[in-house]
């Protein structure tokens, strides 16, 4: 065979002889002009040489070399060990066997014995890594690696045959190193494990609990579960710990679609649960792997601390102000503005409004009646105080406007963009209807732990569709933009749409919401404090949730997110206090996180502008697991101990359905073949009629070798240097 290859067109051959036979001619001619000199002679040799080894460039000259390998061919079998393969999705004999299961059945049967008699067999696993079972970031399939370690084999490779489900999550794509093994003549031939299609099941994907509870208190946590049965599915979902049923609700779950719900816990002892939601393995589901979820959730006892500030002492307040001061974990202070007589006095009232951040910023959360600026009740000073309490201190506000209508004057404050809704102007007092009107649930309203007053989606309807009505709401506009409309009004419109009268919104690092009606103190009628009680203790442990997820002598600790899993940034924000219990107003303030395998990392948190003695960060963990934070402070000598649990991102998705996509595209690209589980044996048998492997061919590129290159550049600068010293011009 010739060893030599070049590519060119009939044109650029044609120039390239010309180019070399007049570079002849010219080297005789100046050969005899110069009396046949030889140094002459030497030089436009020289010359020559060069112009013919450029010329010869522009044809892409190529040196093959042919290496006959004289060692006994191999074939490399790859067999993926990944969680996805223990997937229940093979069939066999009328039943679903899980694809890792399928594969070891065949390693037992020692499918490759046939290839054994013209070729050696090399076996080999791939996919997780140690990190795999802490859903590290390394965990997972990497396809493209185990093709690219076969392609790279010193051995004789003939063909690679590749056993897996397709889901490759780590690394390139394997059509990266299918074309390199393409440019070595070596086939791909893959069998897809499992099935294309979801198979009939049910998944419990997400369950979403918070990171603490208080004990005696509702909690919601939130489940998500998809369906993959072509019929409704009525069933249970239950949440167990270690002493049994803590607690279960009916669900329905719609055909091949998808269940938001939430479930509702009253726990009573304190401490940690280790704890698990799961529904019910159904008759015609195939894989019953993801039927469950596992979590752990710290119940403790805090106590809230609320200010509820109002003018006129109406029913609304009086009903609220009890409903508070009966609950065991709040602490309510009052402050009634009445006109004309001055603040109300008794039991937890206060004389004036807390004019410092220390004394402000001991509340959770502030509920604001019927009261304005000026007129002897709130002043500038007192609405920056408000302000900075939610967006700093991640307090909770609450507005309740009244028949007065003095909440208006507060939407030109600075305490207006926090104000959810926009109100009507020339309907400061409100809009009366002589007809009573209800609020109406929306459908985010219909599962929003705000207004759960029964279990269940629907007896939770029935509800609120049985309470008591109202004559008088605030004149509203519409909602702002980020908002969250719950209830609107039943009746009244405009050209925004129903009115909004229960929205809530975030503020900061605080939640606001504003209630636009005055009678829910009437939902005690016929069941006394049971709807109205339960509505406003789950606000107020709502707004204040976020304030209590860490806390010391004089600092809390906030971290947003409050689940957070891995590759999630996390930011943290401390609030210090000095030994006075004011705000700090310059101290450095450092984080200390130890991970799960004893990583130490020290951080300093930024001081947050405003005085409020807030300091903030971010904080990106490297492993899943629960991370020790500790809080140090210079200056305040404050301290504080805290844990973060951050969950693990595994993606082998088990139930997920097999990637045959990727395997037909490599399979196809490097000439081979690709079939399901039933042609495994078909397979075996194409790979051993396999030809012996061609010869390996190694071409060195003269055109683009730097060799080449230099040895030219160096002929013409000889050339040149020779020229001169012979005085030729």
């Amino acid at each position: 065979m010739n060893p030599w290859s070049f590519s060119f067109s009939w044109p650029m051959l044609f120039l390239v002889l010309s180019l070399i036979a007049g570079s002849a001619w010219l080297g005789w001619a100046n050969w005899h002009r110069r009396g046949k000199n030889r140094r002459v002679l030497a030089l436009e040799l020289l010359r020559f040489i060069a112009v013919t080894m450029l010329a010869l460039t522009l044809l892409q000259p190529e040196w093959i070399k042919k290496i006959v390998r004289m060692d006994r061919p191999e074939i490399a079998i790859l067999m993926d060990g990944s969680r996805s393969m223990t997937t229940e999705d093979v069939m066999s004999g009328g039943k679903a066997e899980a694809r890792s299961e399928w594969l070891q059945r065949q390693k037992n049967g020692t499918f490759w014995k046939p290839l054994e008699a013209k070729a050696s067999v090399a076996l080999e696993d791939f996919a997780v890594t140690a990190a795999a079972s802490e859903g590290g970031p390394e965990s997972g399939s990497d396809l493209n690696k185990a093709l690219d370690q076969a392609a790279n084999r010193p051995s004789n490779l003939k063909a690679v045959l590749v056993l897996t489900d397709g889901d490759w999550n780590v690394g390139k794509s394997p059509v990266s190193a299918a074309s390199l093994l393409r440019a070595r003549n070596v086939p791909i031939y893959a069998v897809g494990a499992g099935s294309d299609q979801y198979l009939p099941d049910l998944d419990l994907q997400v369950v979403s609990p918070p990171a603490y509870g208080l004990a005696g208190e509702q909690i919601s946590i939130p489940v998500l579960i998809k369906s993959h049965l072509p019929r409704d599915v009525k069933t249970r979902l239950t949440l167990k710990s270690r002493a049994g049923v803590e607690a279960e609700k009916d669900v329905v779950i719609p055909a091949n679609g998808i269940l938001e719900e939430s479930l509702i816990w009253a726990p009573q002892k304190l401490g940690g649960y280790d704890l698990t939601m799961a529904i019910p393995v159904e008759s015609d589901e195939l894989a019953s792997g993801n039927n469950s979820r596992d979590f752990s959730m710290a119940i403790r006892a805090e106590t809230l601390k609320v200010l509820v500030i109002d003018s006129l002492p109406r029913w609304e307040y009086r009903f609220l102000r009890n409903a508070l001061d009966r609950d065991p974990g709040v602490h309510v202070d009052c402050l009634l503005w009445h006109p004309g007589l001055g603040t109300g006095g008794g039991k937890n009232y206060l004389k004036a409004f807390p004019a410092t951040k220390e004394e402000i910023s001991k509340y959770d959360v502030v509920f604001l009646g019927d009261v304005g600026l000026g007129d002897g009740e709130l002043k500038e000073s007192d609405v920056e105080l408000l302000k900075g309490l939610v967006e700093q201190q991640g307090s909770g506000l609450v507005f309740l406007p009244g028949r007065r209508g003095r909440q208006i004057t507060i939407e030109k404050s600075a305490l207006g963009p926090l104000i959810p809704v926009l109100l009507q102007e020339g309907k400061e007092e409100g809009l009366s209807n002589s007809v009573e009107s209800s609020l109406q649930l929306t459908e985010l309203g219909r599962r929003h732990f705000l207004t759960l007053l029964e279990k269940g989606e629907s007896p939770n309807a029935a509800v609120w569709k049985g309470l008591p009505g109202f004559n008088w709401c605030a004149g509203v506009l519409k909602a702002k933009p980020g908002s969250e409309i719950l209830a609107i009004h039943s009746n009244l419109r405009n050209e925004w749409g129903r009115m909004p009268l229960l929205v809530t919104s975030g503020a900061g690092s605080g939640h606001v919401m504003f209630m636009g009606i005055e009678s829910a103190w009437r939902w005690r009628k016929g069941v006394e404090d049971k709807y109205h009680y339960r509505f406003w203790s789950q606000v107020v442990r709502w707004m204040a949730h976020k304030r209590h997820l860490a806390g010391g002598e004089g600092i809390r600790l906030t971290y947003s997110p409050e689940n957070p899993k891995l590759g999630e940034t996390i930011f943290m924000q401390a609030s210090v206090m000095d030994q006075a219990g004011a705000p700090v107003r310059e101290d450095r303030v450092t984080i200390k996180t130890t991970s799960p395998e004893g990583l130490v990392e020290n951080f300093n948190l930024q001081a947050v502008e405003g005085g409020w003695g807030v300091f903030s960060g971010r904080f990106a963990p490297s492993t899943a697991g629960k991370y020790s934070v500790s809080v140090l402070t210079d200056k305040s000598g404050r301290k504080l101990e805290a844990e973060v649990i951050v969950a693990g991102v595994d993606p082998e998705i088990v139930g997920r359905p097999a990637n045959f996509a990727v395997l037909k595209e490599i399979a196809e690209i490097t000439r081979g073949e690709f079939s399901g589980t039933e042609g495994l044996s078909k397979m075996v048998e194409k790979i051993a009629l396999l030809p012996e492997p061609d010869p390996a061919e190694i071409r060195i590129r003269l055109w683009s070798n730097p060799w080449w290159g230099g040895t030219l550049l160096a002929f013409l600068l000889i050339y040149w240097a020779g020229r001169k010293m012979l005085g030729m011009i």
